[in-house]
């Protein structure tokens, strides 16, 4: 009898058993089905919402990204502009697609308008005369419109380290410029010195002035009176010859009236440019006689020690520089010496171990010798004039050549572009780089991989294998009845 009641128990508390696990298997059911339509619903909403706030860029170039430079161009926008994309039917490039739709949610005065050339064969013929690839765009403002081809998206540039080409995403930088050159009434203008013998503007720097809609002007003060009155700043690169001492007087005359000046002016063979930096020796900044040559190997490159990688110094034209980890070319140098009291600021100086060697070009030795000048020396400043004028001065006229550029990475470039922006008063339009396409691989010996792979699958598996057991055995321990 006892036992029989026993076993009714047994099967009184199995059933109760069983309803308390039904019950429960029913509530996790309930709230499985609660989670996964919450879920569904948030799903659905954030499908709703636009790709700017639902989708984040973890490229290292920031592919998908645009920058501040570009959303103070578009948030400053009081017209309507439009963007014609020219492409065919399901050739469509999925990064300037997403780069437009950013466009078109930044501002409601865009709009981004498809156009097919096999529907509109002509569209394109009104803008330019290139031949129109696909996914080249057209940005119209009124009566100005841009044509941007797709080579002018795509960019291939030389790798001269790698002897290769880069492929390289310039669509913000290209958009942008276009947006704002089609909505300016006044661009800037620059005048480039000429009748001294003048570098010719390297195809790089012509194509960025006209990326950042400033026009340039070639003129001569030998057959001027004044300089022209609409002049935003004067440019002069590379002379080979002095200027006269009635151009310095009016140059002089200019920046103490609130003009800008920018200068590449180095060593030149014959002779020297006294009355061009007699310019600087008015604000505290002389020129020392020769070429700079570095002794420290971390302040030249190419085994070249007149092939200057001077010190980059903190300012509004060369943080850019700075954060990025770029490093400027200085190639054959002009010293200069900035005195106590002085307006200027330094941004680009040498080693404390730089010295000019006086023979110029005609040295035989890179070694210092009896009557050279010792460092350091700043090889750009910047200098504040009277009445808000300004100098920028870089002492090499070779600084913007293309090659050097190149092995800069642009980084000469960058540091022009943004000592040009601030002279002019056009600081959003400090450059914005173009987007590496290019992949950089982890090469490693055959040794280190093998230790890689035995400390990834045998080291970790078996560590966190050996504090399992520590976690269960110290548990079971704390459990135990004492």
């Amino acid at each position: 009898m006892k036992k029989l009641s026993f076993e009714m128990a047994g099967r009184e508390k199995g059933r109760r058993g069983n309803r308390i696990a039904l019950k429960g298997g029913a509530y996790s059911f309930a709230i499985t089905v609660i989670v996964l339509a919450i879920l569904a619903a948030v799903n659905v909403l954030a499908s709703m919402l636009p790709s700017h706030l639902t989708k984040h860029d973890i490229s290292a170039a920031k592919l998908y990204s645009i920058t501040s430079n570009t959303k103070a161009v578009v948030n400053a926008l009081d017209r309507d502009v439009t963007i014609y994309w020219i492409v065919q039917a399901d050739q469509e490039d999925a990064v300037i697609e997403n780069l437009l739709g950013k466009y078109d949610s930044l501002s409601e005065h865009i709009e981004v308008v498809k156009k097919n050339p096999d529907v509109f064969p002509t569209f394109a013929a009104q803008y330019t005369s290139e031949a129109v690839a696909n996914n080249s765009l057209v940005v119209e403002c009124g009566s100005r419109s841009r044509f941007i081809g797709y080579d002018d998206i795509y960019l291939q540039e030389a790798n001269m380290a790698a002897y290769s080409y880069d492929m390289s995403f310039d669509g913000e930088g290209a958009i942008t410029s276009a947006i704002d050159y089609v909505v300016s009434e006044d661009l800037p203008q620059v005048y480039l010195l000429e009748g001294h013998g003048e570098g010719e503007l390297s195809a790089t720097l012509t194509e960025q002035l006209e990326k950042e809609n400033i026009e340039l002007t070639a003129f001569s003060l030998l057959n001027m009176d004044t300089i022209p009155e609409d002049a935003d700043c004067i440019l002069i690169n590379g002379p080979a010859s002095d200027i006269s001492g009635e151009e310095k007087d009016m140059l002089s005359e200019y920046v103490a009236d609130g003009g800008k000046l920018l200068v590449f002016a180095g060593p030149v063979e014959d002779g020297t440019l006294e009355n061009l930096y007699g310019l600087l020796a008015d604000y505290g900044v002389t020129a020392a006689e020769g070429v700079v040559v570095e002794e420290d190997r971390e302040y030249y490159a190419f085994q070249a020690p007149y092939i200057l990688l001077p010190e980059i110094n903190s300012s509004d034209i060369t943080d850019p520089l700075i954060e990025e980890r770029y490093l400027a070319i200085m190639p054959i140098a002009q010293g200069m010496q900035v005195q106590d009291g002085s307006s200027a600021s330094v941004l680009l100086t040498t080693s404390p171990g730089a010295f000019s060697k006086t023979a110029g070009y005609q040295l035989s030795s890179y070694d210092k010798e009896e009557g050279d000048v010792d460092g350091p020396f700043a090889v750009a400043v910047s200098v504040a004039c009277e009445n808000e004028g300004q100098m920028i001065w870089f002492s090499s006229s070779n600084f913007l050549d293309d090659m050097y550029n190149a092995y800069s990475s642009g980084a000469n470039l960058d540091l022009a572009m943004n000592a040009l922006s601030s002279l002019i008063g056009e600081n959003e339009a400090v450059a914005i780089r173009s987007k590496s396409l290019s992949y950089s691989y982890l090469t490693i010996s055959e040794s280190t991989a093998s230790l890689l792979k035995t400390v990834m699958i045998g080291i970790f598996p078996l560590a966190f294998l050996g504090i399992g057991i520590i976690v269960v055995v110290r548990r079971r321990r704390q459990n135990e009845p004492v």
